[in-house]
């Protein structure tokens, strides 16, 4: 197997996907006909691919020295184990910094979450982005081994800290920070580039929280570029976590960027009631989070869904507002969720006006024929399964 690592020429291209994606192209006047954009195994990322990367190279050797050869596990995931070392800085060889090293559970599925990750984190910086620091593929008696480099993140995850095992729940203000950052970081991917991301697997165990509380998205190896220009959606099979996926994700592969939308409308539910989008744990009628908050949203019982662990110091009205941003994103039509941009406005005039934050955009939401940029969330959410 041959990586042309130091060139930085990947493929932008999941193998496993290419048998399942939607090859034809349909033309129709209908206004809710989706077009889809079939997957091209040859097709490079020029955009990302041709960028100068500024990451480094490790041999094994030196990354068994960073770690103290693995010896300090501090996480697990689906693409593989996580280790924290240390290593000194280029620039400065005299000072060292903390970093995360992953290292790639499987080959075939490693390779492409690995390639994926250097693709995008090589070349694009956000401050609500995790950042890469490096990578290595070595050859070695155990067959070839993967790694990525990333900057060290003290706080860990913001799953971490909803849990109820947690001794620092996030308090109410810093989950509107995080909010606002994870919205930050999506806008970014989305719509801020001369290129789309679909991160495609967006939820709270990749979100990753720094020495200043600060929210960074991580964990691109499952992203996909946006459908090409003339299409709507690509159509591929299901990759990602079950509670977080949108409908039109999970039932039929169709994917456009209104899928993190979903996800992210998902998210905000967590960090309003601490519990999980999924959770087998629980009795039989809470383990779905959407279908056990349902009778509580527009209610005077809102207040039982708010985590427990905020000991009552939130003020409600920017709890409920939170909550009618969540609803923006949880409409089944896909076409009817705000843009992440739209959707980080919102979220600003929550933090930025407390007391007054989102009317505005209330007002127009209920005025259809005055502005028909946000739909009626309310009335979506009353559908979602």
């Amino acid at each position: 197997m041959v990586f042309h690592c130091r060139c930085f020429s990947f493929l932008f291209v999941e193998v496993q996907d290419i048998e399942d994606e939607t090859r034809t192209q349909t033309k129709s006047t209908a206004t809710d006909t989706f077009y889809t954009a079939p997957s091209d195994p040859t097709r490079s990322v020029p955009s990302l691919a041709h960028k100068p990367s500024n990451l480094r190279v490790f041999t094994i050797a030196e990354l068994k020295a960073a770690t103290k050869n693995f010896s300090t596990m501090i996480g697990e995931g689906g693409f593989g184990t996580v280790y924290k070392g240390l290593i000194k800085k280029l620039d400065h060889p005299v000072d060292e910094i903390h970093v995360a090293v992953k290292l790639a559970k499987g080959l075939l599925q490693g390779q492409k979450e690995w390639e994926t990750e250097i693709n995008v984190l090589g070349v694009i910086e956000h401050p609500n982005l995790a950042k890469l620091i490096g990578y290595c593929a070595e050859d070695t008696e155990l067959g070839t081994q993967l790694f990525l480099v990333y900057e060290y993140m003290v706080n860990g995850t913001v799953r971490d800290h909803l849990s109820a095992k947690s001794e620092t729940p996030l308090s109410w203000n810093t989950r509107l920070k995080v909010a606002q950052d994870a919205a930050r970081g999506l806008t970014f991917l989305h719509e801020e580039m001369d290129f789309q991301i679909i991160l495609r697997d967006f939820k709270s165990s990749n979100i990753l929280l720094d020495n200043q509380w600060n929210a960074k998205l991580s964990d691109f190896g499952v992203a996909r570029l946006g459908p090409q220009e003339g299409f709507t959606h690509i159509s591929t099979k299901f990759v990602g976590t079950m509670g977080y996926a949108a409908p039109e994700y999970l039932s039929v592969g169709r994917l456009t960027s209104k899928s993190d939308v979903w996800s992210y409308g998902v998210f905000l539910y967590e960090l309003i009631t601490g519990r999980r989008p999924l959770d087998k744990n629980r009795p039989q009628n809470e383990q779905k989070l959407l279908e056990w908050m349902k009778p509580y949203l527009g209610s005077k019982r809102f207040q039982r869904i708010i985590d427990p662990r905020l000991e009552g110091n939130y003020p409600l009205k920017s709890v409920q507002k939170l909550s009618f941003i969540a609803n923006c994103c949880l409409c089944r039509d896909p076409k009817s969720r705000p843009k992440m941009s739209e959707v980080l406005e919102m979220v600003n005039q929550l933090i930025e006006a407390p007391s007054q934050a989102v009317n505005p955009v209330i007002k127009t939401v209920n005025d259809s024929k005055k502005d028909s940029r946000f739909p009626s969330c309310l009335s979506c959410f009353r559908s979602v399964s």
